[in-house]
């Protein structure tokens, strides 16, 4: 059997991390299985649905690397394919018009609830032998219910739950058609999973409460169900369910935070499922490791801190030459153009940083100019220190421009000045870089364009 997997994203809302999880690992499955991926765009709630929404959903997958071999398919494009499966249900009295007015059925539940029952639909227009129907009422167009099978239960195997089983009893004849003809989402989930030969289902533990009825409209067509492997929730940091209205930002917005694809695979796949004690691994390593046997139980909570962490150790691990492609494209948003000495820049300040962003912001102080705060400039730049300056000033003006040159030019300044390194060496950085902090200074001058340096410390 090829495996076939899919991600089915509604586009009611930009795609936060939470959902782009349930394409990580339907993705990962296929290709550790050397199967088939597919993306479904399920928009067939008119008024909620959004191009953004689809726009920032491809965005996100493109940045992961979550790349379809199938798709996008849109549900609504597909309209004409349910309403001929529906056609073929009713002439196999597999579905049944239902005539109940919405107000109707709202008493009713009422009536339930007060009883203490579960609210469900009674069945009032479901054709049994020897039953008599109500009288069709004038100027009513009805809703298609599936005639759900009665009594026995459903029951599939979860790859994540373990076994399920639901009585038939519990589930009520479902819509699946409205008044005006649509099909409504349980029926086109499993017309798509049968056209798509979709071999396994990898979703959010949201959709449990679909998946018995999806199963019987399954076996009602004569199809073999899907494997199903229902995903723990992903909360947020206060422990909420990860949702756009508690906060959650589309993926979109960590790309232009900085954070690596590579990092936030690792980061999302260790949310709900494990590798021993692996904490940082390649893509590669993923797709090596990656199976259904070791997805987690429980929810995962989403911790902003350890994602940064795991950034930071991609960062450090990623060649500089790759490093450097992605900083120029954050400094060219900026309107600065990093030159040959990218990589080299990028490989100095990458292990002070967790995202591309902080990385570019180092880098940019080779490219833009810089200004030291009031503070810094008052603590280092003192009268004390500014014949040392002048000296070094002097002595890299006409010095060979490498990193040992700079540094011996360094070490005789201080020497003859009678001063400790710091004393010298913070003002320089000050200057230099806006900052007192950096890299050995004799590296982070080297980088530099000799004369940015002297005309930077005459500012001093």
């Amino acid at each position: 059997m090829t495996v076939r997997t899919r991600f089915a994203p509604s586009p009611t809302g930009f795609i936060h991390l939470g959902n782009i999880r349930s394409a990580l690992y339907p993705w990962a499955y296929a290709r550790a299985t050397g199967g088939t991926f597919i993306l479904r765009i399920e928009d067939t709630d008119l008024e909620r649905s959004s191009q953004a929404a689809v726009d920032v959903i491809l965005e996100g997958m493109l940045w992961l690397g979550l790349d379809p071999d199938a798709g996008p398919f849109y549900q609504m494009q597909r309209m004409d394919r349910y309403k001929a499966v529906l056609a073929d249900m009713q002439a196999q009295g597999l579905v049944y018009p239902c005539y109940m007015s919405v107000a109707e059925l709202d008493a009713l539940r009422e009536k339930q609830m007060a009883a203490k029952e579960k609210p469900r639909y009674d069945g009032t227009w479901r054709p049994e032998p020897g039953k008599t129907l109500p009288l069709v009422p004038e100027g009513v167009r009805p809703v298609l219910r599936f005639k759900n099978p009665q009594g026995g239960v459903v029951a599939w195997d979860d790859k994540v739950k373990g076994r399920i089983e639901i009585a038939n009893d519990e589930l009520d004849d479902l819509v699946i058609a409205r008044p005006d003809g649509t099909p409504t989402y349980n029926f086109c989930v499993v017309v798509d999973d049968i056209d798509m030969a979709i071999t396994h289902v990898i979703r959010g533990d949201d959709h449990v409460n679909n998946t018995p009825r999806q199963i019987n409209i399954f076996r009602a067509l004569g199809k073999e169900i899907p494997v199903y492997a229902h995903l723990p929730t992903v909360l947020n940091e206060q422990g909420e369910k990860m949702s756009k209205r508690n906060g959650a930002k589309p993926v979109t917005q960590y790309r232009d935070e900085g954070y690596l694809p590579d990092a936030m695979v690792n980061y999302l796949a260790r949310l709900g499922w494990s590798h021993g004690d692996d904490e940082i691994f390649s893509r590669q390593q993923f797709l090596d490791w990656f199976n259904l046997d070791h997805l987690g139980r429980s929810a995962a909570q989403f911790d902003e801190a350890k994602l940064r962490w795991v950034n930071a150790q991609h960062l450090k691990a990623t060649d500089d030459e790759q490093l450097a492609s992605r900083v120029r494209d954050v400094l060219a948003k900026r309107g600065q153009a990093g030159d040959a000495r990218l990589p080299a820049i990028c490989g100095l300040f990458k292990d002070r940083c967790d995202t591309l962003v902080a990385l570019a912001d180092w880098a940019g102080a080779f490219y833009a100019p810089v200004e030291p705060s009031i503070e810094e400039r008052a603590m280092h730049v003192t009268d004390a220190i500014r014949p040392a300056l002048e000296m070094l000033s002097a002595k890299l003006a006409v010095c060979e421009w490498t990193r040992a040159a700079i540094a011996a030019a360094i070490k005789e300044t201080i020497t003859f000045q009678g001063i400790k390194m710091p004393q010298l060496a913070m003002p320089v950085r000050v200057l230099v870089m806006g900052t007192a902090q950096t890299p050995s200074l004799d590296a982070v001058l080297a980088l530099h364009d000799r004369q940015t340096v002297l005309s930077r410390l005459k500012t001093g």
